[in-house]
């Protein structure tokens, strides 16, 4: 088999129009590294028709690998789909809105080629987001790098090429708490950075709503570190120290003074305050039993509706 030099994998929700230009973008770009390519779409199940201009691109270009997912399974479980039917030597792995310059692979495999690297990312050194996805994106590593204690740099997302080997051992991981570029971190390989030119949006907005991003952060800490735990372990003990100063305060008092202790008030005033803290600790514990849950329910992490042009998937 004649295996492609560089495969392209590029999760795809509401983009209808701009799967095509990607296509077209791409089709000027990957001749110049190698004629054999070839061009991952998988489509998250979109509620627009990205579906039916992927099949279009796929059925008049055989070098266009097209995969529907059953249901909307997430952003980083599509890409993982996509992976898995990648064939080349380097992969690619790029958001399909197209700040994501498909003209700046080449820089990406340059980098790779010419280095011991074995994953290149991209670093957007210029931001073209919004505020707001800047700022989140900000204090989701700030709280990242605080609970798990690993550094990352926020100017850089999913863009990136990685050999395949890498790929393969991306695959072998099947938890279900999935961001890709923290998985690429795991695996251990040489990661290098090149600075890339970021493009404004030109359509639409961010399918990522500050719901999903809480959710997204929570599920990166919890299956990265249990540092929350350790927390709340600490809290509560520091809360019972605090509590026998205050209860020996009180004694003193009542003791050597004769003050008489009262306070309706205070008393449940703390029953509500240490309530309140049981009841955080145990949601923290709760969500790690739910995580645990649903790993070992081993269910799979995508579900494949159809596909075109795929005739070999990797092994997981």
């Amino acid at each position: 088999m004649n295996v492609p030099e560089i495969s392209i994998v590029s999760p795809v929700y509401k983009a209808e129009n701009l799967v095509y230009e990607l296509y077209r973008r791409l089709s000027q770009v990957l001749p110049n590294i190698s004629n054999n390519y070839e061009i991952i779409l998988v489509n998250d199940r979109s509620p627009q028709n990205d579906w039916e201009e992927i099949k279009k691109i796929a059925q008049n270009d055989t070098k266009v690998k097209a995969v529907n997912l059953s249901r909307n399974f997430g952003q980083h479980y599509a890409i993982t789909a996509g992976l898995s039917y990648a064939t080349g030597k380097y992969v690619v792995v790029m958001d399909c809105d197209l700040q994501d310059q498909p003209e700046e692979i080449i820089k990406l495999y340059e980098t790779i080629k010419n280095s011991t690297y074995d994953v290149v990312f991209g670093r957007r050194y210029q931001r073209k987001d919004g505020f707001f996805k800047k700022l989140s994106s900000k204090l989701f590593f700030k709280i990242y790098h605080y609970f798990t204690e690993a550094k990352y740099d926020h100017t850089v997302a999913n863009f990136s090429i990685a050999k395949k080997v890498v790929v393969k051992s991306v695959l072998q991981l099947n938890e279900h708490n999935r961001t890709y570029p923290l998985l690429i971190r795991w695996v251990g390989f040489n990661v290098g950075y090149v600075n890339i030119n970021h493009a404004n949006r030109s359509e639409g907005k961010s399918s990522y709503t500050l719901k999903k991003l809480i959710n997204l952060a929570a599920d990166a800490i919890i299956s990265q570190s249990n540092k929350p735990l350790k927390l709340s372990i600490y809290w509560g003990f520091f809360m019972s120290f605090i509590s026998m100063l205050v209860g020996l305060y009180f004694l003193w008092k009542k003791i050597f003074h004769d003050i008489p202790i009262t306070g309706w008030t205070s008393l449940i005033v703390s029953l509500f305050f240490i309530g309140g803290l049981i009841m955080a600790n145990i949601g923290i514990l709760g969500l790690y039993i739910g995580k645990t849950f649903n790993e070992v329910k081993n269910r799979p992490l995508f579900i494949v509706k159809e596909t075109i042009n795929c005739n070999e998937k990797q092994e997981e």
